[in-house]
């Protein structure tokens, strides 16, 4: 099982990512509707139990979903059932705004356009690339 959760609030979906690459390179003919379905539930119970976590170690009423994990309907099914449960309010941007990096990426990509900062044809991702 990959590692997906620490000691602290700190999780990670490298190693569930790594896994079910690997698995289905390694099984081509695996059933890749149920490999996802399965990816969707791992996911989504990784965030609430980290956010069951918090809510009970910070007592909080009130949480936000957002980024492109928010547009997810089963996500969002199992958040709404979670705040039920506990009594509280879980706030979720307009779908349009829910569209991960890109409206970052742009938008960060407009200020440097209107600094006249442009780039050749020969540029390079760098994914750990600082904003300034």
């Amino acid at each position: 099982m990959p590692v997906t959760h620490f000691d602290n609030l700190d999780f990670s979906f490298s190693g569930i990512k790594t896994a079910v690459i690997n698995l289905n390179h390694k099984d081509p003919n695996i059933n890749k509707a149920d490999l996802c379905r399965s990816f969707e539930k791992a996911v989504t119970d990784m965030l609430l139990n980290n956010v069951k976590k918090a809510v009970d170690e910070f007592h909080v009423n009130e949480i936000a979903l957002a980024g492109g994990v928010s547009r997810n309907s089963y996500i969002r099914a199992a958040f709404d059932k979670f705040s039920s449960e506990k009594n509280i309010k879980v706030y979720y941007p307009e779908g349009i705004l829910c569209t991960d990096n890109a409206a970052m990426i742009a938008s960060s990509g407009y200020y440097e356009y209107l600094k006249e900062n442009f780039a050749d044809l020969n540029l390079n991702a760098v994914p750990n690339l600082k904003l300034s």
